[in-house]
């Protein structure tokens, strides 16, 4: 799929380089609570075979950044990138998870935090959203991290790796769609990779790939 922002010209000899953003594997997550920004949150055992997946998809490619969220689950999830590729891990708090009001506890339909009236002031626009950091936020800090790593790698190819809801606001705005979306129709499965191809400094385009196949899709996770 086309992106349609663009970042500057691109002459007939400007290099072609790709930024891969990698959603972080699978996570331990028995209580089932929204985990958010929360510390001590680590990849389970499915978590590490998808981070290991991704590892694989990077094989043979011309990456020369790697950068990662500075959370455990992301940078477990870069671990075995790393030593696939031999490069060292830099961490870029621009790919963290948003932060939200619902950190910590259970949320859902008719049980968890809902069930509480205390709670609903924040559910009051799913637009910008209001429980959270705004999606234009989050897009713009994504955006300006893969542009960075970009320019890192100018010409050869990056690895950044961070959460769903960035991966995604960041691919909605480089396609020119709204920002606000139905959560359940994401296209950012764990272990997935979202690629931007940049020509000079312009976003041509956005592609999509899931190495951890259907097990990725299925799983719920941030």
């Amino acid at each position: 799929m086309s992106a349609q922002t663009s970042a500057g010209p691109a002459g007939p000899d400007s290099p072609t380089t790709i930024v891969h953003l990698v959603r972080h594997g699978e996570v331990a997550n028995p209580r089932g609570v929204l985990y958010g920004r929360l510390p001590g949150f680590h990849l389970s055992e499915d978590g590490q075979m998808m981070a290991k997946a991704a590892a694989g998809f990077m094989a043979g490619r011309d990456v020369t950044v790697l950068r990662s969220s500075p959370l455990e689950r992301a940078v477990e999830t870069a671990e075995p990138i790393a030593a696939q590729l031999g490069l060292a891990i830099e961490v870029d708090e621009r790919l963290i998870e948003p932060w939200n009001h619902f950190e910590g506890l259970t949320v859902g339909v008719g049980d968890g935090v809902l069930r509480s009236p205390a709670h609903w002031v924040h559910l009051r626009n799913p637009f910008r959203p209001s429980w959270g950091e705004p999606y234009r936020q989050v897009a713009g800090r994504v955006l300006a991290a893969a542009a960075d790593a970009m320019r890192a790698a100018r010409g050869h190819e990056a690895v950044c790796v961070s959460h769903q809801l960035p991966i995604w606001v960041c691919r909605r705005s480089a396609e020119g769609r709204r920002l606000w979306h139905d959560p359940r129709r994401r296209q950012c499965a764990l272990g997935s990779v979202t690629s931007l191809t940049y020509v000079g400094d312009r976003l041509a385009s956005v592609s999509y790939a899931e190495p951890s196949g259907p097990a990725g899709s299925r799983a719920a996770g941030a």
